[in-house]
């Protein structure tokens, strides 16, 4: 997702197009464990969202019309196009700033009682953060940056123990976890960084373990951007196995053109079947402006997934529309406020 999504500043996407020269022809699925999770979301591939932005667009008059031009709540119009879940994020103590603050874990319950209520699963997003982290960045929040390791251990535990057990009470325990968003740096830098591979895998450790604690069925997952940079994508993985690291499944941000789908699929799945995971896409997304090749490749990531043995395919904010956000790659026209051709790759593959 983008990192800081205001207007002037959402190039960072570039950072994330597709520059692949994987070769070879796609793989055939593999072979992959089952994780201990809800049937229903384990039936099939998954559809999914993120849409967190949705509280703080609500609250300012923002809403959404379907394909006909008829107001319906957001929700609604996504199921209608097969969407079966939604991925959230939270920071530890965020701003008011309604694009890049907000998603305190009380405000996630909240919207994740609605996500419930309408039949759809949740995935939960660490961000391990008061803002924005992400392949690039990976900011402790303010109250642990001057903690050593020990210390964040300690920080670390409690604040995946309180919002697992936030979500426990509201009665909205995800079916996946990320601990942490995007971390091929590591996390909680410099502390966590992927250059001190002990005190990264001890920190994704204790998350683990306490998400497991409050919810044992949740699936835990570590999240890596640009998988066609495959030796990347071995140097975190090699590092965090050789330290005991425990994770339940690989997952990856991509968001690269159609022609390149198939090679970078391929390498999530084979970086996940070194280690004997199950992988997803957790972050998808393509410019509004060019509606055509975006739904282009969302058909081709899905079709190559499906192929591949991937467990499914989460679109990053779908629903933003300007003004409220600069973001150019969501799925929504800002002028009619109906869904783009974009939402109907969901349908084509």
């Amino acid at each position: 997702m983008p990192r800081n999504p205001a207007p002037a500043r959402i190039s960072r996407r570039t950072l994330l197009r597709a520059t692949t020269a994987t070769a070879g022809a796609l793989a055939t699925a593999a072979a992959l464990a089952e994780l201990e999770t809800p049937a229903h979301a384990a039936a099939g591939f998954v559809k999914g969202v993120d849409i967190s932005w949705v509280p703080q667009m609500e609250a300012r008059g923002y809403s959404w019309k379907n394909a006909s031009g008829q107001t319906q709540d957001l929700l609604s119009i996504l199921k209608g196009y097969g969407i079966t879940a939604v991925r959230l994020r939270t920071f530890v103590n965020p701003s008011g700033d309604p694009a890049n603050g907000h998603c305190a874990i009380s405000e996630v319950a909240a919207f994740a009682k609605r996500v419930k209520a309408a039949g759809m699963s949740i995935m939960l997003d660490y961000m391990f953060g008061d803002t924005w982290n992400s392949v690039g960045v990976q900011n402790p929040p303010a109250a642990w940056k001057s903690m050593g390791y020990t210390q964040m251990l300690t920080a670390m535990s409690s604040y995946v123990n309180q919002t697992m057990t936030v979500m426990k009470t509201n009665g909205v325990l995800p079916t996946w976890v990320q601990i942490g968003n995007e971390i091929n740096s590591g996390i909680c830098r410099p502390v966590g960084s992927v250059s001190s591979p002990a005190q990264m895998t001890g920190l994704l450790n204790a998350a683990y373990n306490q998400v497991k604690a409050v919810s044992p069925n949740s699936t835990v997952c570590i999240h890596l951007a640009q998988p066609q940079k495959y030796d990347v994508m071995t140097t975190f993985f090699s590092r965090f196995a050789a330290n005991g690291g425990k994770w339940d499944m690989s997952v990856f941000s991509s968001y690269g053109s159609a022609d390149v789908a198939p090679g970078i699929v391929d390498n999530m799945r084979k970086i996940s079947a070194a280690y004997g995971k199950p992988f997803l896409q957790s972050e998808f997304g393509g410019r509004v402006d060019r509606a055509s090749s975006t739904r282009a490749a969302l058909v081709a990531y899905t079709k190559a997934l499906k192929a591949a043995g991937g467990q499914g395919i989460f679109y990053w904010e779908p629903e933003c529309m300007s003004p409220f956000t600069g973001y150019n790659m969501g799925a929504w026209d800002s002028a009619s406020k109906r869904p783009t051709s974009i939402m109907n790759g969901f349908t084509e593959a």
